[in-house]
């Protein structure tokens, strides 16, 4: 009996747990929330929510935070001007939202 499809099993599965760590990595470090401004951002960094947002030109992104998006582009907006769109993880804020962060 030869041992080349045992081999091959064990090289399959170590290849596909050595990709496991890089894709969820890949998928941490994706923004969670993004915002779009008004205006171009004064500062390449902001602290909202409890997480630091950078910034380039118009858009700001930060990972997730323990803090409701609400809350969150409400924090931002005090940092860096109006924010004329805000989603978190894909989801944009609604129109009345938005009133109510940029309030």
């Amino acid at each position: 009996m030869s041992c080349l499809p045992t081999l091959a099993i064990a090289a399959t599965l170590a290849l596909s747990g050595a990709l496991a760590p890089a894709s969820a990595q890949t998928r941490d470090s994706a923004p969670f929330f993004t915002a779009e401004l008004a205006q171009p951002a004064r500062t390449d960094r902001a602290i909202a929510g409890g997480v630091l947002f950078r910034c380039e030109g118009s858009t700001c992104t930060a990972p997730r935070s323990r803090d409701r998006s609400l809350r969150v582009c409400s924090e931002l907006r005090r940092e860096v001007g109006t924010i004329a769109s805000f989603s978190a993880n894909g989801t944009p804020l609604s129109e009345s939202q938005l009133a109510r962060c940029n309030g």
